[in-house]
């Protein structure tokens, strides 16, 4: 059976090995677990282990309750039911601080749980139309040193939020969503060290970094929860049009639609976040290197679907400019929408952006919040 470290009594017995960041066991199969074995499994924040039905004494072990997996029907209906009852902001933040506890598991050797991963991602998922132009603005709830678990959920987020726009149905961009996710789970593989250095990474460690999207591939290649097209997304998230991205440098249309959502999801996270070793930038500052990079490194089709949802989000914005003046956002060009007009404050000046190319927008200083 399947239980929790908080369930378990001295006296258990396990019945698969529990790994550890090396390719030792943290604590072997067969063990009977003392009160320091128990005490060990929740610093390492394990989420679960399988144990025999009796005890080492030959008493049955009844626990207060057995984690089952659940058909994936009634698995939805308790979730979202549940998640309903919160915020999506803080339900954004639980669904955060789970996966810090899974990612751990992970990086200890416990297998990752594909039902455990759809319990997890799919309310917050179910409930995209709370989210909707709030992507533009996910980083703004992610913390520079929990920079990675935030990056993982928010490119989820974002990912079903493109594939929705795109016209994929309700079941294909959740797929899309959860393989966002996923897409960086390998990184449990990786030296945590170099995951979290502030310092520019060296050769052999960027050489590291780039073995992600296998790894990740890995860990669900033989599920048979996840469709082919899931697998190849998360395998391809790197890949870039131009044969420039890893692990296999692949091109234009050896790389699955998925993936190329995925890439813009990423891309578009990581930039807008404070992360270990990089400040953030402002969306709109991002979404015009999206703008650059669709003609050789993302596909055009995903960058334009993005970049149409921006206009909504900026709208009435109050944002610093490049020169440090300040303004309001008073009209958007739905074909250019990073370059609007602004009323500078305290002046009835307008400046159109497009027609100030050397001047671009530095920082939003307000704008809709994630409620």
């Amino acid at each position: 059976m399947r239980v929790e470290p908080t369930q378990l009594v001295p006296g258990c017995v396990l019945i698969k090995g529990v790994k550890g960041k090396t390719s030792k066991d943290l604590i072997p199969q067969k063990t009977t677990l003392t009160e320091e074995h128990i005490t060990v499994l929740k610093k390492f924040l394990v989420p679960s282990v399988e144990v025999a039905a009796k005890l080492a004494t030959g008493e049955m072990f009844e626990p207060s309750s057995i984690l089952r997996q659940e058909g994936p029907a009634k698995e939805k209906a308790s979730n979202i039911e549940n998640s309903t009852k919160l915020s999506v902001k803080d339900l954004y933040n639980q669904t955060v601080e789970e996966f810090k506890k899974l990612f751990s598991g992970w990086q200890n050797g416990v297998p990752l749980d594909l039902p455990a991963v759809r319990k997890l991602m799919i309310p917050l998922l179910e409930r995209l139309d709370e989210w909707d132009n709030e992507v533009f603005s996910l980083s703004n709830l992610a913390i520079r040193k929990d920079y990675f678990y935030h990056h993982c959920v928010a490119v989820g987020i974002i990912s079903a939020y493109i594939g929705r726009k795109m016209g994929y149905r309700h079941g294909e961009y959740l797929q899309i969503g959860l393989a966002g996710f996923l897409s960086d789970s390998g990184m449990a593989k990786i030296d945590p060290a170099i995951i979290v250095k502030k310092g520019s990474l060296t050769h052999a460690e960027m050489a590291s970094i780039k073995k992600h999207p296998t790894y990740s591939y890995r860990f669900v290649e033989n599920s048979s929860m996840l469709t082919k097209q899931v697998k190849l997304a998360i395998l391809q998230h790197h890949e870039r049009m131009d044969g420039s991205g890893y692990p296999l440098g692949l091109t234009q249309k050896k790389i699955h639609m998925y993936a190329r959502i995925i890439a813009v999801a990423d891309q578009y996270h990581a930039m807008t976040c404070s992360r270990p070793y990089q400040d953030s930038q402002s969306s709109f500052h991002v979404v015009e290197q999206l703008q650059k990079d669709q003609y050789l490194k993302l596909d055009p089709r995903v960058v334009h679907t993005f970049m149409e949802g921006i206009a909504n989000f900026s709208n009435g914005s109050r944002v610093q400019l490049s020169d440090l003046r300040t303004g309001e956002i008073v009209f958007i060009e739905p074909n250019q929408p990073t370059r609007p007009i602004i009323k500078i404050d305290g002046t009835e000046e307008l400046i159109s952006l497009q027609n100030n190319p050397f001047l671009y927008i530095q920082a939003i200083l307000s704008n809709q919040t994630i409620s």
